[in-house]
């Protein structure tokens, strides 16, 4: 079955940077677009970056554009996200996804904080 495992969320200082993680098992990694998503308390769950099977950006939220990277390592199964400069704003409970054509798959999460 899918599995999607998220790690790395901490808290950070306004201004660092952190790299999430996202270990996918149980589906043909390398066939699939891989995606971020983030949801904070009170709001909808937003997408911030999607990946093409073969590494290539597909978009960036508005809100991160220019301060995030989204990549892949097809060898090792894993996609990653890159938070530089961050913000209160990013605080949020991030989530790695992977639509397969029929349904889409979450991982559990793992929460970010930004704050001094």
């Amino acid at each position: 079955q899918v599995q999607l495992v998220e790690s790395g969320g901490t808290l950070v200082q306004p201004g660092g940077s952190l790299r999430l993680s996202c270990a996918a098992s149980g589906f043909s990694f390398a066939g699939r677009a891989m995606s971020w998503y983030r949801q904070s308390p009170g709001k909808e769950r937003e997408r911030v970056a999607a990946i093409t099977t073969d590494g290539l950006p597909i978009t960036y939220a508005a809100s991160v554009e220019g301060r995030f990277t989204i990549s892949r390592d097809n060898a090792k199964n894993m996609v990653y996200l890159q938070m530089d400069s961050l913000k209160p704003s990013d605080t949020a409970d991030y989530f790695c996804s992977v639509y397969d054509g029929i349904q889409r798959y979450w991982g559990q999460g793992t929460p970010v904080t930004v704050s001094s």
